[in-house]
């Protein structure tokens, strides 16, 4: 709750990809409500403060090779999505709990 606070304070650009707002629509969809889910899912897609990025081919395929790459690794295709996106645009941190973002090589907040 702190790091929230704090970031409600002093609030960042925030970098999606499609792929995550998918998944977290749907989860919404699925725990809650479809109108629930809307709400949230015009609020990303209108905020001036989130960018949503829909990937192309090449970063289709930068996500194929870290999907590829990592066998050894329980990442998802989307996780895969978010570090060549991650990449491509020079971003360290995510905003995150998921483990895997610190074994690709990033930071995760909070």
């Amino acid at each position: 709750m702190a790091f929230w606070r704090a970031f409600q304070k002093r609030p960042q650009l925030l970098v999606t990809t499609s792929y995550i707002f998918d998944e977290i629509i749907t989860l919404i969809r699925k725990r809650l409500d479809h109108g629930r889910a809307r709400s949230v899912a015009q609020r990303l897609r209108f905020s001036p403060s989130v960018t949503l990025i829909n990937i192309d081919e090449d970063d289709f395929e930068a996500s194929w090779q870290w999907f590829d790459h990592y066998h050894d690794k329980e990442f998802s295709f989307t996780d895969c999505v978010s570090f060549a996106v991650m990449k491509r645009l020079k971003l360290k941190t995510a905003l995150t709990f998921d483990k895997h973002f610190t074994q690709a090589g990033f930071e995760r907040k909070p």
